[in-house]
């Protein structure tokens, strides 16, 4: 499997593609990193350095890319956190000339906004972009409860109604949904849940709720769960092996007391999941 992937980059830490692309390979996916900024760190710090790569500089990288003759080979596009309106263009021009090469190949989209706690965290004009543009070219996407929300214009909190929800952005374009951070009024103490729907039903699971905030672990999650769903067309499988995987990548750092995420050292957690949570099926 050859996933083209279309994220930032950070030289100290783990998130977009310096969360993504290891994971993927520990795997077996070869991935083809693009980077759409090349910072030092992650932004939550405060401060940072580096550049913002210019949609033109990114277009000119998957060209070339293209001119090696390889788009015909890409299963998979992948994109997460888009730091500015035109970047999203460049995706999408990149997705059809993808499926133009290989008509089988799909588009994965994290739509990243923001969470029910931070709220959005992106330029205002992102989340139209997003709901209105992107989200509908994809195949795949992965939002939060809380994005999920804005781009159906609902308040997905039960889930009843984040399946409503589900239902409202599959009928938008894509056929798959990965719902994370469901957090529903009734469930038990101290858990927290993730759904995901796509034409043969739908089904959730449920973890622990760790104590910590980890940035890059959607990434994480986004590509994981795209690769084995790509790769076996079985969302219940994937779900659970992502759900395992993740969790045990969360846990580990947490137990290291690190703000990073301890992406090399859970690096067993990917290639040989534990399974340890059941998921059940909704429909």
């Amino acid at each position: 499997m050859k996933i083209l992937s279309i994220q930032s980059a950070v030289a100290y830490g783990h998130v977009g593609n310096s969360a993504a692309v290891f994971p993927l390979q520990r795997i077996g996916v070869e991935v083809l990193p693009v980077y759409t900024v090349n910072f030092s760190n992650h932004t939550g710090y405060g401060a940072w350095r580096g550049p913002l790569i210019s949609p033109d500089d990114v277009r000119a990288v998957i060209t070339g890319i293209e001119e090696r003759g390889v788009f015909g080979e890409i299963d998979v596009v992948l994109s997460g956190y888009q730091g500015g309106e035109g970047i999203g263009d460049v995706i999408l021009d990149a997705v059809a000339r993808v499926k133009a090469a290989n008509p089988s190949a799909i588009y994965a989209c994290d739509p990243v906004m923001g969470n029910a706690r931070s709220g959005c965290f992106v330029a205002p004009a992102i989340p139209v972009l997003l709901r209105e543009r992107v989200v509908p070219a994809a195949d795949i996407i992965t939002p939060n409860q809380f994005e999920l929300g804005f781009l159906t214009g609902t308040e997905p909190d039960t889930i009843d109604s984040t399946l409503v929800a589900v239902d409202a952005v599959r009928a938008t374009g894509p056929r798959t949904v990965l719902v994370t951070s469901v957090e529903r009024p009734d469930r038990e103490e101290g858990t927290i849940e993730m759904l995901v729907a796509d034409d043969a039903g739908a089904w959730i699971v449920q973890t622990p709720q760790l104590p910590m905030k980890a940035n890059g672990s959607g990434d994480v999650t986004a590509a994981l769960f795209t690769a084995h769903y790509r790769a076996t067309g079985d969302a219940a499988s994937a779900l659970a092996r992502t759900t395992s995987s993740v969790f045990d990548l969360l846990q580990t750092t947490l137990d290291a007391g690190s703000r990073e995420l301890q992406l090399v050292e859970s690096q067993e957690f990917y290639a040989h999941p534990r399974m340890q949570f059941e998921v059940r099926q909704l429909r």
